[in-house]
């Protein structure tokens, strides 16, 4: 008789340390506490032409999250309404360079990431994490304030880089730091099952 196994929620506060980060497994649920930093393609590039200082205290030990979120200024504060994960693989040929340049625990996005990230992940004790696309309000709402934007004025904003103050923000590990990943063990399983289909 199977067993159904039940993960715990696991809470991270960020900024966190490579040990903390190697307990999370595969299939963990978080609920994610602290700084994390939006980055799409203009902001990698511009990451890691640049090796700015100003970004580098917010993503030492910290997150990093393929999003390009909707927000509105509210007087002097800006809201935000939606923030949805992007596909990461998009940023696959920067974010191993900006795992390392950076010292990023958590990258957060949509879809996985190939094989130089994995590397990365477990090189520097990192994890992927999933978002879930569609629920570009739910997360919005964990978003507690928006401690400061750069790039806004090149970029514009889904493109700019946003700071922001979560809590409970939701995830699910499919990239572990010691080389395991869920996207590499689907590709498999469905590659197999096609072979035996034809």
């Amino acid at each position: 008789m199977n067993k159904k196994i039940e993960m715990k929620t696991k809470h991270i506060q960020l900024p966190m340390n490579k040990i903390n980060t190697r307990k999370l497994k595969l299939g963990d649920k978080v609920l994610i506490s602290g700084i994390i930093v939006t980055s799409r393609d203009m902001a990698h590039r511009w990451m890691m032409e640049e090796k700015s200082d100003i970004i580098r205290p917010y993503l030492k030990d910290g997150a990093i999250y393929h999003c390009g979120p909707i927000m509105v200024r509210d007087g002097e504060k800006w809201i935000c309404r939606a923030a949805g994960p992007t596909t990461s693989i998009r940023e696959e040929r920067y974010q191993s360079n900006i795992i390392q340049e950076y010292g990023i625990r958590c990258v957060i996005g949509k879809g996985g990431m190939g094989k130089r990230t994995a590397q990365a992940l477990r090189t520097f004790s990192a994890v992927y994490l999933s978002a879930v696309g569609g629920a570009a309000v739910i997360y919005a709402n964990s978003v507690q304030s928006v401690k400061a934007v750069y790039q806004l004025d090149a970029f514009g904003v889904p493109e700019a880089m946003w700071v922001l103050q979560v809590k409970d923000f939701p995830a699910i590990v499919t990239m572990d730091a010691n080389g395991n990943s869920l996207h590499e063990d689907i590709e498999k399983k469905s590659i197999q099952n096609a072979n035996q289909n034809q």
